[in-house]
């Protein structure tokens, strides 16, 4: 048996055992947002659902954040997620000054809602922010004057704060799996349908990964008001960022297709022609295809190229790093 099979088994075992998200919020008394914070943040480590389903969490992981020093206080403490006022009041600033500087790019949120009135509400991390303002090297940028690069950018309507989000959100969701399909699922999912089919030119390779991405992030249906404004936040749109993103999907897209191919169709098994009968031409109808069901998900580790997105939170996995900085570059 090798060392794949038995990485294998072992993921398979952990899949049968788990529990589902909303079980395991209820299990370590989290709220829904708490705990889909938590995931993403890589405090929560999910396994992929040997059924094809949303991800779970097995029993061992539950019991590990249980045991984590200072659960459940201070461990919510670190995942506590503010908005403009309180995070201006945490870095003792004025919310101008602190909307100034997320619009910079100097704090990346790390999570956004829609109010009543439909205008985006961004969150940051509170222990982020607090670190920031702690940090002796950022004390010019939390009183005087602000650089007049800075005042450059922000009077030219530079606003780098969904840009910042989406590259965090990738690398969230590239931590939670090693399956190569996956991953260039969660690159895909930045950009929009049009530059998809560019890339992905099979319409079977392109299907599959329509199916591996992860859940829309949605407040109403896509062709609403509320979808309209999420569909932008979640979508790359400068040209410098889609380039990018294209060239990590196609990247990603290679590794996959090394490891296995997409699930393709079958012709459906015709009858049996009568002995010494010549076989004519199949008609159409008869070739209408059925999906194979997907090949097993290997659990075996793979080197992440060099150009893949990078998380902004420790893990046990090696992500490259530097795409924030990347992002802010650019937008200077």
């Amino acid at each position: 048996m090798t060392g794949h099979t038995i990485t294998r088994e072992t993921v398979d075992t952990a899949a049968r055992t788990a529990v589902a998200q909303s079980r395991a919020a209820r299990e370590l008394g989290l709220k829904r947002g708490e705990f889909e914070l938590a995931v993403m943040l890589g405090r929560v480590r999910t396994v992929r659902d040997s059924a094809g389903g949303r991800r779970r969490v097995t029993r061992e992981e539950i019991e590990r954040v249980r045991a984590e020093d200072g659960f459940p206080a201070a461990w919510l403490e670190r995942i506590r997620a503010v908005g403009t006022t309180e995070g201006a009041a945490l870095m003792n600033i004025s919310t101008a000054r602190f909307t100034r500087l997320t619009r910079a790019g100097f704090v990346t949120p790390v999570k956004f809602y829609l109010n009543r009135y439909r205008a985006v509400v961004w969150l940051y991390l509170a222990e982020e922010l607090k670190h920031f303002a702690e940090t002796e090297v950022n004390a010019g940028l939390l009183t005087g004057r602000a650089p007049g690069t800075i005042r450059a950018q922000l009077e030219a309507g530079v606003d780098l704060r969904a840009r910042n989000w989406r590259g965090r959100h990738a690398g969230a969701l590239l931590r939670q799996t090693d399956d190569p399909w996956e991953r260039a699922a969660a690159v895909a999912s930045l950009l929009d349908p049009v530059q998809i089919s560019e890339i992905i030119r099979d319409p079977y390779e392109r299907a599959y990964v329509r199916r591996l991405m992860p859940e829309p992030l949605g407040q109403g249906a896509p062709e609403s008001p509320a979808g309209r404004i999420i569909h932008k936040i979640t979508t790359a749109d400068d040209p410098d960022e889609i380039r990018w993103l294209r060239a990590n999907l196609t990247i990603s897209l290679s590794q996959a297709r090394r490891q296995r191919p997409a699930p393709r169709p079958v012709p459906k098994p015709g009858p049996h022609p009568a002995a010494g009968a010549v076989p004519g031409p199949r008609a159409e109808s008869d070739a209408e295809p059925s999906l194979h069901a997907p090949a097993p998900h290997p659990a075996a580790h793979l080197e992440t190229p060099s150009a893949a997105l990078p998380g902004e939170e420790k893990s046990s996995r090696t992500e490259p790093r530097g795409l924030l900085k990347w992002m802010r570059r650019r937008g200077a």
